[in-house]
This record gives C-alpha cells, sequence and structure tokens, in this order.
C-alpha cells in the first residue's frame, strides 16, 4: 500500500508522498482495506457496510475517510481533516405563533359579526386558518429555497477547494449529501413539499369542521358516559391501531409510490407516482394472443390471475359446501353408528396446520416417489407429471383446499341440523312429504342462516388462500396457477416492487369488499 498525496506537516522532505505506508501508519491501511471491503460487499449484497468513517480528533476535528476508486473499482482510502460546520440555527416557533395569532384574531372579528352559527363559523375559522397557513408555508418554502442555495454555493467552494485531494470521494462532486453508505439523503423538491404541506392543510381543515360541527364535543360526551367501558376495551385498541390500522394505512400509502428495493431509503414524496401502479395494473387487458402455434396467455398478467382466483375459489367453495353438507347431513342420521367417532375422525383435517397438510399433498403429487403415481402405476397407468400442465396443476391444488375446507361447512351444517326442531319432520311424513321435498322445504331453508355467513367467510378464506398455492404449486406451470395474493407476494418479494405489491393487494381488498357488500345486501345475511 502507498501514500500518494498528503498535504500534512510531517509528510515533507524524506516522507513526502508519493511513498510506501511505514508501520506507524498501519491503522491508515486497515482503513483502506476496510473500505475497500465495506464498497464489495455492498454492491454484492446490498448496503451492510459503512463506506465513509467519520472520528472525532481533539480541538474538535473532524476526520473523514472514504473509498479511492479508480475505473469504479476500489483502490484505497482518502482521508480529510476539516473542522465541523456550525449547525444552522433552529426556526423557532415566533412566526408560527404570529400566524396563529393573525388567524385567530381575523376569526374574532368575524365571529362578532356571524353570531351563533355553527356553519358559518366553521367557514370562517377554516378560511382564516387556510389563508394564514398558506402565507406561512410560501414564505417558508421562499426562505428555505433561499438557505439551501446559500448552502450549496458554502458547499460547492468547499468542494472546489479540496478537489485536488478529495475528487474521487463520493464519485461525484454533485453528490456530497450522502449518509455513511454513500446513499444520497436526498431533499425533497418544491413541489413535492407544496404538496405536502397542502395535505397538511386538508386534515386541519377537516379536524376543524369536525371540531366546529361539534363532532369533538359528542366524543368527549360519549368518552366520558361510557369511560369503564373504553378503559376496558382500550388494549384491544390499542392494538388494532398499531397491528391493523396502521400497516393498512401504510400500505395503502405505500400504493401510490414506486417503492422497490433501489430505492428504500427515499421519503414517500421523492417515490410518489400517484395512480400509476393502479393505471398498470387495470390498464393491460391483453392477457391472451393467437401466434403460429396457438394461443398464448400472458399467465403475469392481472385479469389472467383474477380469473383464475375466481375460479379457484368457485370450484373450491362448491366443492367444501357439497362434500361438507353431505357428511353433515350422515353424521345427522340417528341410526348411523359410531358417530363420535366419526365426528373426530372428520375434523382432523381441520384441525392439522394447513401448510402441514399443504407440504403432505405436494409429497403424494411427485411424480416419481408420490403415492398417487405409485397407485396408478400398480393399475398399469403412466404416471403423471402434475406440475407441468396448468389443468392438472390445478387439480393438485383443488384436492388439497378441498380436503382442507369440508371440515368447516361440516361442522358449521351439522350444527344448524341439529338446531331443526324434529317436529317440522314429523309433519312432513304425516302430510306424506317424502325425504327430498322434506329436504327443500324445511332443510335448506332451515339452514340458510348459516351457511350464507359461512359462504362469505370461506369465499374470503379460499379467495386468499396463500399457503396452498404457494406451497403445493409454487404458481407452476409459468405461474399460470398464481391467485392473487401469492401474484402479490412474488411482486413484494421476489421481484422487489413493493409499491406495485401494495397497488395489488389494496385491489384485491377492493374486490372482496364489494363482494362482501353486495353478498350480504343479497342475501340479507346480517339480519337473519
Amino acid at each position: 500500500m502507498q501514500l500518494l498525496a498528503s498535504s500534512a506537516a510531517l509528510d515533507k522532505a524524506d516522507r513526502a508522498a508519493p511513498r510506501r505506508l511505514m508501520r506507524e501508519e498501519k491503522p491508515l491501511y486497515d482503513r483502506g482495506q476496510r473500505l475497500a471491503t465495506a464498497v464489495t460487499t455492498n454492491r454484492e449484497e446490498g448496503a451492510r457496510k459503512a463506506e465513509i468513517e467519520v472520528e472525532w480528533l481533539p480541538g474538535p476535528r473532524l476526520l473523514l475517510a472514504g473509498p479511492l476508486e479508480e475505473n469504479s473499482a476500489p483502490v484505497g482510502a482518502i482521508e480529510i481533516e476539516t473542522v465541523p460546520l456550525q449547525p444552522p440555527p433552529k426556526a423557532g416557533w415566533d412566526l408560527f405563533a404570529l400566524a396563529v395569532a393573525g388567524a385567530v384574531f381575523a376569526f374574532a372579528v368575524l365571529a362578532l359579526l356571524i353570531g351563533e352559527r355553527r356553519l358559518q363559523l366553521s367557514l370562517a375559522a377554516a378560511a382564516c386558518l387556510g389563508v394564514a397557513l398558506l402565507l406561512l408555508g410560501r414564505w417558508s418554502i421562499a426562505r428555505g429555497e433561499e438557505d439551501r442555495r446559500k448552502g450549496m454555493t458554502a458547499i460547492a467552494q468547499r468542494i472546489e477547494e479540496q478537489s485536488a485531494l478529495a475528487q474521487s470521494l463520493g464519485g461525484a462532486t454533485a453528490q456530497w449529501d450522502v449518509d455513511e453508505f454513500r446513499k444520497p439523503r436526498g431533499e425533497i423538491p418544491g413541489g413535492h413539499l407544496r404538496g405536502s404541506l397542502l395535505a397538511a392543510d386538508a386534515v386541519a381543515l377537516a379536524l376543524l369542521f369536525l371540531s366546529g360541527l361539534g363532532a369533538f364535543h359528542h366524543l368527549g360526551a360519549a368518552l366520558r358516559k361510557n369511560r369503564q367501558a373504553y378503559v376496558y376495551i382500550a388494549p384491544a385498541i390499542l392494538g388494532m391501531v398499531l397491528l391493523v390500522f396502521y400497516p393498512f394505512a401504510y400500505g395503502i400509502t405505500l400504493s401510490f409510490t414506486d417503492s422497490n428495493i433501489y430505492n428504500t431509503g427515499k421519503s414517500i414524496p421523492e417515490i410518489w407516482v400517484g395512480l400509476r401502479n393502479y393505471a398498470e395494473i387495470l390498464g393491460q387487458f391483453s392477457f391472451v394472443r393467437r401466434s403460429e402455434t396457438g394461443w398464448v396467455f400472458n399467465y403475469l398478467n392481472f385479469y389472467w390471475t383474477l380469473f383464475f382466483t375466481i375460479v379457484w375459489t368457485v370450484c373450491n367453495v362448491s366443492l367444501g359446501v357439497t362434500s361438507g353438507l353431505f357428511l353433515a347431513l350422515l353424521l345427522n342420521t340417528r341410526a348411523l353408528a359410531l358417530r363420535p367417532v366419526y365426528r373426530v375422525l372428520l375434523i382432523l383435517p381441520w384441525a392439522l396446520p394447513n401448510y402441514i397438510t399443504a407440504l403432505i399433498w405436494k409429497g403424494m403429487f411427485h411424480q416419481q416417489f408420490g403415492v398417487i403415481n405409485q397407485v396408478l402405476q400398480m393399475f398399469g397407468a403412466a404416471p403423471v407429471n402434475w406440475f407441468d400442465r396448468p389443468f392438472t396443476s390445478f387439480l393438485t391444488a383443488w384436492a388439497t383446499n378441498g380436503w382442507l375446507s369440508f371440515p368447516f361447512m361440516m361442522v358449521i351444517s351439522l350444527g344448524a341440523l341439529q338446531s331443526i326442531p324434529a317436529d317440522l319432520y314429523e309433519a312432513a311424513r304425516v302430510d306424506g312429504a317424502s325425504r327430498w321435498q322434506q329436504f327443500k322445504a324445511i332443510t335448506l331453508p332451515s339452514l340458510r342462516p348459516a351457511l350464507v355467513p359461512a359462504v362469505i367467510i370461506s369465499v374470503i378464506w379460499t379467495f386468499n388462500m396463500f399457503n396452498i398455492i404457494y406451497l403445493v404449486t409454487g404458481g407452476d406451470p409459468g405461474g399460470s396457477t398464481e391467485i392473487l395474493v401469492t401474484q402479490a407476494y412474488k411482486f413484494a418479494f421476489e421481484r422487489y416492487r413493493y409499491g406495485y405489491a401494495a397497488a395489488y393487494s389494496t385491489v384485491i381488498f377492493g374486490i372482496l369488499l364489494v363482494y362482501g357488500v353486495i353478498q350480504n345486501r343479497v342475501s340479507r345475511a346480517t339480519e337473519a
């Protein structure tokens, strides 16, 4: 390792650069090796090790060290001793307090003229506060832009002074504002800042309207009246806010960004793309085309995945309801021997974790060692490569999920069957009704209040049945058996398009929300 250049007072005469490093300069050699290793590691594995080292020296002074690169390859390190810049004075609250005081004064004058009319008072308060915040925001943006220009000018002068010694530090002289991984910290452009201020103003005005129209007064009265009940449910509310509502709101926000593995360090305004993700998802209608060899399907297209998800859901719910109801009718037969034993055995598929069941069934469908192909060979049939074609791959997932879904419907149906009064069947038999007529006139109408909510829940569960698709078929062949939720997962954690995956998940939520509302209104299950 050589010392190529130095402006230190000791590095003169016989110690002048360029020369080989001396024994006492081993820390400089070690630092160069650390930084070169950090650059190589971060390029291969992502940002894990710091590429800029900062050390405080007596004085106080700062020792800054960064990698020296040649043709984009780290070949050493460069050090700079400098005096730390004084932090700029923090902005005080005087101007903000003055703006609020002006808004309050203007509102007080208008209140004397308006009187006790809530709506007009709310509009007046919103106008006063909006004007005050608008003026304050415009002044702050202009002041911030001026301070930024001054800072950039000072930094440019500093860089020019040090360019002879540090021209390779940080790659390009324009990338001065970086973190320890040499990633740009970024600046919020004026347009994004204005958008953020407008959003904050909108939230403030909404809160002001709620306050002016008495919403907070009614909320406070309800809290005081039912304070004991709210104290009891406070832990649950806190858990819901932290574990459900905040992640949900963050996911919705992320869906309007271009967040991916390469820009995770950037702020939301910097990667904001609006409705572009939704347009890309919902705007691609060509999922099938005809070629010389036949029809070609784009299995990554949203509408193909939606079509397959609907087919998957309808087939599985139909199988689960049919088989569950059939078994419930059998178990409800009084003359059936060993009914308790059958109930325990038939509930076992539901009791086992579904991911264990999925892995077992995947092994059963293995082409060479699977028990299903072994049985086929016993009868002289050829083994089937189940995951080579979309239809057979779908059958493997359908069989697995059918095995998991029938116990739920069986338990619901059996409970509803046992609640039907026996007098109804006795009266029907006296009137000469057949078993089929009894089933249509008594059993099905009596099962409806229990089955309809169960079907709604089953549809939602099956629509988002991640484990079965992911563990059994894996989307094979070529993504043809992906459902929406597994596709969203792969966009996020295999293609690393976090914003796109968040938009995908939001679309899934919207589909299920619309389905639940329509299904409830049509069936009136919630009123039954």
